[in-house]
């Protein structure tokens, strides 16, 4: 069938070559649509396309129901992985030494599962339990860190370092009293010192017991920022260790899209455009943008609530704007870029 641009969907196949108004040939008849494809046709300025017939509603969910079972598996060991750093948080609390099989037992299986999923975006959709903050985010800063490593082209050795890395960030936080952790309204000057102290924390236990230099110094590290601003030490630029500045982008992003008792969670997609205005300055520019080009694929076909009331689908990335894309509503397709008053207030499976 014969469809615009702007209606293709990730996974339509082409029955027929697609060539630019000047006859330049860019994808060739059989080909699977992925995001960056259909991006290219846009960015031609191809009005139309063949595609094969799209399979039935029934077989789509026949089709994803390995997905959803895999989901189960993920959801499992993520909650294993809770488990788990709640275990190390209660050791130490009760006077007891960190242990690095205990670490990689718990970290580790949850890896395993995911090192081969792409979607990233349904992983932190569908990855949520109803442990602490503290908890959940340090699982989830070790997953992006391990995916941010994995997207940089690190092998996968190093790959498990950085996650373990990011899994333990927070460690020196069971030194931190839950009353100042938790309470609600705006810290005094005193109680944020205090807070800032689990940097310390962590360096030291992990140093002591774990004797891994590198993982001490990313606990220590991970809220330095690029220009300075950063605690404890307020170091600038390539002095802050590689692995501590992609520990750096992953926490902030866990933390900004996670609800906490003084903050209501934001959109992941309102998130990762807040990262890019970071990165000229705090953040690492290329790990940032690294982090960005692999999630923005991931929102295609993701369901959006809008700030008007409306509901749709995202269709594809804006080429001009990545945090404004195109959205399907009943059949219509809104350029998000051309609606500067209307925001994507959540995104959902």
């Amino acid at each position: 069938m014969r469809v615009h641009v702007l209606q293709l969907i990730v996974g339509d196949k082409l029955i027929s070559d697609s060539y630019n108004s000047v006859g330049l040939h860019l994808l060739s008849s059989g080909t699977v649509l992925d995001a960056g494809d259909i991006t290219m046709l846009n960015r031609h300025s191809v009005d139309y396309v063949d595609i094969a017939p799209r399979v039935s509603e029934i077989e789509k969910v026949v089709e994803e129901a390995p997905v959803r079972q895999a989901n189960m598996l993920q959801i499992d060991l993520f909650n294993s992985a809770v488990d788990g750093i709640k275990e190390l948080f209660d050791t130490v609390q009760k006077g007891g030494v960190l242990q690095n099989e205990n670490v990689e037992s718990a970290f580790n299986p949850l890896i395993g599962s995911i090192k081969e999923e792409n979607d990233v975006v349904s992983l932190l959709l569908s990855l949520n339990s109803d442990d602490d903050y503290t908890l959940q985010h340090s699982v989830q800063v070790g997953m992006l860190s391990y995916y941010i490593a994995k997207w940089m082209n690190k092998s996968e050795k190093e790959a498990l370092i950085i996650g373990k890395a990011g899994y333990l960030h927070d460690i020196g936080k069971c030194k931190i009293s839950l009353d100042i952790l938790n309470k609600p309204g705006k810290l005094t000057r005193d109680e944020f010192e205090e807070v800032q102290k689990h940097t310390i924390y962590g360096y030291d236990m992990i140093k002591k017991q774990l004797k891994d230099d590198t993982l001490a110094l990313v606990a220590l590290q991970h809220h330095e920022r690029m220009d300075g601003t950063g605690y404890p030490l307020r170091k600038f630029g390539n002095d802050i260790h590689s692995y501590s500045r992609i520990i750096a982008v992953a926490d902030i992003y866990s933390a900004m899209i996670s609800s906490r008792v003084y903050q209501q969670r934001r959109d992941l997609l309102y998130v990762l455009k807040e990262l890019h205005r970071m990165s000229f300055g705090q953040l690492d520019p290329k790990i940032t943008q690294v982090f960005i080009r692999n999630m923005i694929p991931n929102f295609i076909g993701k369901k959006v609530f809008l700030s008007d009331g409306r509901e749709g689908t995202i269709i594809m990335t804006n080429p001009t704007d990545f945090f404004r894309p195109l959205i399907n509503i009943n059949g219509q397709f809104l350029d998000m870029s051309q609606l500067a008053n209307v925001e994507i207030t959540t995104i959902a499976i």
